[in-house]
């Protein structure tokens, strides 16, 4: 079957799969211990995506736990579900990065890499039909941003026709936790930009606002956030995992998510999300959920999408849902709200159906945008990074692990070119598609218009040689006269 391959790295990327790891377990009925509890043949029928089957019926993750010091992997050891984890999978160092991208990616990183593309490599040969790897990591500290690109590059050089997606927690609008987290996050996407194919962007304060304002949280932690993201994932990849009427897979979201190369970030929603006091008074429907996968309170990064244009969107629906509802539902929110989606694809919306629910719902969504607006989160880290390189502010961090001045120009420009792409594209319109060919009918004209010219210009030069024979001729004629009455003199004194 179609497995794989999941990679956390550093502090962040750990305690979401963490979390990860517990939503998938009781989904297919795996207790902490990795025996199978479950009531129903689905849960084992593909199970096989996520897990391996070990000894005496026992299934263990299919997961390679990174980080750069060991505190956060005697944590995972030491959760509910920590015992589910091989212990060849954890590659960890001692000394830790600082929160620096440069000791992730050229130091410390480096000297851990290739223990980690072992384990990787190991698990990868272990697969039948390998589908892609999973990667999840914060940008704004060193081990998640350095190593984490580092290893995405290595593993794509590697496998390079297996999909790679990654879950990225981008830095905040206004909570910060490290100073250089624009450095970070800068270097980080120049190289997610080139390296990886799906990249589901992700940041706190969005999350801690869908706690406080959706699901009426008073004082949300980490692990509630951790909790949303996690449903997301599953979400993503529950059709590759249980039957349905319309499966979707990760190759499918990239083909129908991503009409440019390089556009390749997207914004995540899930729905339903209501608080605990009003589940009762709510009805669930197909309806409802696509209401609450559109809005934009539910979106998981600080950017809104009423300020940009949808070139693609995905919805991955759970349940038992008719494949009509769905279709109804899609074509009413895309005619309602037309402005808010590009007009030269004109069927920009993916559905897919996925049979079983998950445990506390009898009907959910998860929703993938490919939005124009995702440059907001570019250009507000793109002026945080301006702001402090002008000064070369924190610079001799980078500078002392091996970095060049050059590297982070060079990021910030891909950046930016980044972000002139997503609004070229939100500016343009069905006629700027067309815009080619009457560039080659200008062109065209243009080319004639030349031709015309120059045939007149040449068709004057002959005239001006026309004139140019008549004035030879007509000298001629005057010298030959000239010629004539002077051998007439000489005759006539002669004689």
């Amino acid at each position: 079957m179609r497995e794989i391959v999941h990679i956390q790295l550093g502090q962040c990327g750990n305690q979401v799969s963490s979390n990860f790891w517990e939503v998938i377990a009781q989904e297919h009925g795996i207790e902490p211990n990795g025996e199978y509890e479950g009531d129903s043949d689905l849960q084992l029928e593909r199970i096989n995506v996520y897990f391996n089957e070990g000894q005496e019926g026992k299934f263990v993750p299919r997961a390679i736990l990174v980080d750069l010091e060991p505190g956060t992997m005697d944590t995972v050891k030491s959760s509910k579900y920590g015992k589910l984890f091989k212990p060849d999978n954890y590659t960890f160092g001692q000394s830790g990065t600082g929160n620096v991208f440069a000791k992730g990616y050229y130091t410390e990183g480096a000297e851990l890499v290739d223990e980690s593309l072992e384990v990787i490599r190991k698990e990868a040969e272990g697969c039948d039909c390998l589908q892609g790897f999973q990667v999840v990591h914060s940008l704004g500290g060193g081990t998640g941003s350095g190593m984490g690109t580092l290893l995405i590059t290595r593993v794509k050089e590697e496998y390079p026709d297996r999909m790679m997606s990654s879950f990225s927690i981008v830095p905040s609008p206004k909570v910060s936790d490290t100073v250089i987290e624009p450095y970070n996050a800068t270097l980080s996407f120049h190289h997610l930009i080139e390296n990886c194919d799906e990249v589901m962007c992700i940041d706190n304060e969005a999350l801690m606002n869908i706690c406080h304002n959706t699901l009426k949280l008073k004082n949300p932690n980490y692990p509630d956030l951790n909790h949303l993201i996690s449903l997301v994932m599953s979400g993503i990849t529950c059709s590759l995992r249980f039957p349905g009427q319309l499966n979707s897979d990760l190759r499918k979201l990239a083909v129908n998510l991503i009409p440019f190369t390089r556009l390749h970030f997207f914004l995540i929603g899930y729905a339903p999300l209501t608080s605990r006091l009003s589940t009762g008074y709510n009805s669930l429907s197909v309806s409802e959920v696509t209401q609450q996968m559109f809005d934009p309170r539910n979106m998981m990064a600080a950017c809104n999408p009423r300020q940009g244009k949808y070139l693609t969107a995905s919805a991955i629906f759970r349940g038992r849902i008719s494949t009509k509802e769905v279709d109804d539902e899609m074509v009413k929110i895309q005619t309602k709200n037309s402005d808010n989606f590009i007009e030269w694809i004109p069927n920009n919306i993916k559905n897919s159906i996925c049979d079983v629910p998950p445990i506390d719902h009898k009907i959910a969504g998860t929703f993938l945008g490919n939005n124009t607006c995702i440059q907001e989160l570019f250009k507000r880290i793109g002026d945080q990074f301006s702001v402090m390189f002008k000064r070369r502010a924190f610079l001799h961090w980078y500078i002392n692990e091996g970095m060049d001045e050059s590297e982070f120009t060079e990021a910030e420009s891909n950046m930016t070119d980044l972000v002139n792409e997503y609004q070229q594209y939100q500016e343009a319109s069905i006629e700027d598609v067309f815009g080619e060919e009457e560039e080659e009918e200008e062109e065209g004209e243009e080319y004639e218009e030349e031709e015309s010219g120059e045939e007149g210009e040449y068709d004057e030069e002959e005239g001006e040689e026309g004139e140019y024979d008549e004035e030879e001729e007509g000298e001629e004629g005057e010298y030959d006269d000239e010629e004539e009455e002077e051998e007439g003199e000489e005759y006539e004194e002669q004689n």
